[in-house]
């Protein structure tokens, strides 16, 4: 259990050696959240090392990890996506261990894929919410971001779609107030 009292945050990119680290985070993050994932810890069973190097630190994307003294707690990631000469930015895989939910490490990793989408270049931010995610769409909301009416893919039941929600990172909004997540 985390102590509140003196638990000290830090985010941090994932380096190219500790792609192991991303992969078991993954791996745990939709073992604890298969809903939110849209996905099942035997579809992220089958990748080679290759396939977790690239995803965890890839040249178009910025993986994090954040820490709660020192230990691994929560992960998001940014992608670029390519098409043609234009570029689209998203945020993927936000989540936070139970044990650290509700201390902002959520608040604290959507900030900083923003801003180093901001740095990037993007006009704007892009994620798919699973249906019946409300946590979710509530953090997202918090930081700004608004459904587009655009869909995704598949929901785990096969029926429900996922929702897309953008936020123009350029626009001049208040900062989100930090609630814990």
């Amino acid at each position: 259990m985390i102590e509140e009292t003196s638990e000290q945050v830090a985010l941090r990119v994932v380096a190219d050696e500790e792609w192991p680290l991303w992969r078991d985070l993954r791996r745990t993050a939709v073992a604890d959240a298969p809903h939110a994932f849209c996905s099942r810890v035997d579809d992220w069973d089958r990748g080679e090392e290759a396939r977790w190097r690239a995803m965890s630190t890839g040249p178009d994307s910025y993986n994090l990890v954040a820490d709660v003294n020192a230990r691994p707690v929560g992960m998001a990631r940014g992608v670029r996506l390519r098409t043609g000469t234009e570029s689209a930015y998203e945020l993927r895989s936000v989540w936070v261990a139970p044990e650290a939910r509700g201390r902002g490490v959520a608040d604290r990793l959507v900030a900083a894929v923003e801003e180093w989408a901001l740095r990037q270049g993007a006009r704007s931010l892009r994620l798919l919410v699973a249906p019946g995610n409300p946590s979710a769409d509530a953090l997202y909301r918090r930081h700004g971001y608004l459904p587009t009416g655009e869909l995704g893919g598949p929901a785990p039941d096969g029926v429900g779609r996922q929702y897309a929600m953008a936020k123009d990172l350029r626009a001049d909004r208040p900062a989100p107030e930090a609630r814990p997540s």
